[in-house]
């Protein structure tokens, strides 16, 4: 199979990152699949954003989780990365799923830190009302948040973000029943075989994030399933312009 194409937080090289204009782009782009990260506020509402703060992507401050649905929607997140993009809003899960049920583009969601299975729920029963399971990936650094999608939506593909391999890495990847293991790029220049590994247990491998033709090239020789870039665009470009 080909490397699957992932816009990382959508086509974040050309429109701001966690936006529906960079999901858009993504798409345009050709990407077969766009990641994100979701958060709580504090009115227990999710919306797309990847840090703990709103500080670094829109005109406001503060915590996400301290802050209310309505006072992040109230919020530029398209200005900071240009004026051609003032008026874009962090986006609600509820336009998420709009989205994906109007674009053919898969989705791979990071839930970010620690969540209960009745948090995870606030997630999971969207996507699985709209009937978008078979297109869906949700993912965490945080293997307890990987359980409660388990527990919360066992027919939803999970996966597990990775920095370094946990020496334990084949039981868990058993107990929380993986589809996927996606490891930081770095992590694939110290590890030759964990590609190979993982696809030997079953798991697929999604590569974060690579942005540069020789990362690409390198991910393909080891035979990833996907790459997970800022630059979809550029990346589909180079796969469609090496075709005989």
């Amino acid at each position: 199979m080909d490397m699957r194409v992932v816009g990382h937080r959508g086509n974040s090289a050309v429109a701001p990152q966690n936006t529906l204009a960079a999901f858009e782009a993504a798409w345009r782009a050709g990407a077969d699949c766009v990641e994100m990260d979701v958060q709580l506020t504090a009115d227990g509402r999710v919306v797309v954003i990847h840090d703990d703060t709103v500080d670094a992507t829109t005109d406001g401050a503060g915590a996400v989780a301290g802050l209310t649905l309505e006072a992040i929607r109230a919020l530029d997140a398209g200005s900071w990365f240009s004026p051609a993009f003032a008026g874009q809003r962090v986006p609600t899960f509820e336009e998420v799923v709009a989205f994906l049920r109007r674009r053919d583009i898969d989705l791979l969601l990071e839930l970010k830190d620690v969540w209960s299975p009745d948090d995870v729920a606030l997630c999971t029963e969207p996507l699985l009302a709209a009937g978008l399971a078979p297109r869906v990936v949700v993912q965490s650094f945080e293997a307890v948040t990987v359980g409660a999608l388990r527990d919360a939506a066992p027919e939803l593909r999970r996966g597990l973000l990775l920095e370094a391999v946990p020496p334990d890495l084949d039981d868990l990847a058993d107990e929380l029943g993986l589809a996927a293991v996606n490891p930081d790029g770095a992590l694939l220049a110290t590890d030759p075989t964990f590609v190979a590994r993982r696809h030997a247990a079953g798991q697929e491998v999604a590569v974060w994030t690579l942005d540069e033709p020789w990362e690409w090239q390198t991910a393909e020789r080891l035979g990833v399933d996907a790459v997970i870039t800022d630059c979809p665009d550029r990346l589909r470009g180079w796969l469609v312009g090496r075709e005989p």
